[in-house]
């Protein structure tokens, strides 16, 4: 993938702290969202019994909050029958997730990487807690994170900023300083809304959907030699920040 604004991402130097979406950002959950989802639609006769597209997925729920989906389903059933749903399909998605969730590609490398030059970080989801939980202890990240914010938790959700701002401040750290991974149209707005860069993993989402919400760079896993390029190019200011 070719697209990036080096221009974003120079400014940041020396860069400080990087911050994380959860769901399609440090793992592929998008296709476990999708198989509970359309499973449990396809039961309640959603769409006359016809099992939800990939393509529908993508663009009414993927990336969402709760809430929003919820009331976008069920505009016309009762608030804690559509709940209710929302809660079930939650639980199952859990199930999956232990035994199917896995790492973005070169996920681990890149902790690493930010480890050893010592940047803050934190991830900022849309997801519910019990979930954003889950999916880290999976992945081995509990004690990477340094915090772990939560949209709903937030007077508003992804796509405002208030997340991201959020994670700005229990970081104690400066847009000025600091980037967002997201893979999310929705992620990206609310990144570029709070005013840092936001580098979009084409895991899922369509490429073009990812740019026209603002990406500054698009990626399609942690090993892309695109985002090594720049993290080499940042490393250099990182190194003279720690010798002043």
């Amino acid at each position: 993938m070719h697209f990036f604004s080096r221009e974003a991402f120079s400014k940041l130097a020396p860069l400080g702290a990087i911050l994380f979406d959860v769901d399609g950002t440090i793992c592929d959950s998008e296709p476990i969202h999708y198989y509970a989802f359309r499973e449990m639609l396809q039961e309640v006769g959603f769409n006359n019994g016809e099992p939800i597209t990939e393509e529908f997925f993508s663009a009414n729920i993927s990336g969402k909050h709760n809430e929003e989906i919820r009331k976008f389903l069920f505009p016309d059933w009762d608030h804690n029958k559509s709940t209710k749903f929302m809660d079930d399909k939650e639980t199952l998605f859990r199930s999956l997730a232990k035994e199917q969730l896995k790492p973005v590609d070169g996920l681990h490398e890149l902790c690493k990487w930010i480890e050893d030059h010592g940047l803050k970080r934190a991830a900022v989801t849309n997801a519910p807690r019990a979930n954003a939980e889950l999916m880290i202890s999976i992945l081995n990240l509990s004690d990477f994170f340094q915090f772990l914010v939560i949209g709903s938790e937030c007077e508003r959700t992804k796509p405002f900023p208030d997340p991201y701002l959020k994670g700005l401040e229990l970081l104690h750290a400066s847009p000025d300083n600091t980037f967002i991974f997201e893979d999310s149209a929705s992620g990206i707005r609310a990144g570029v809304a709070a005013g840092m860069p936001v580098v979009g993993l084409a895991t899922r989402n369509p490429e073009q959907v990812l740019k026209d919400a603002g990406a500054s760079l698009l990626i399609k896993d942690y090993e892309d030699s695109s985002l090594w390029n720049i993290l080499q190019e940042l490393e250099l200011s990182i190194a003279k920040k720690l010798e002043a």
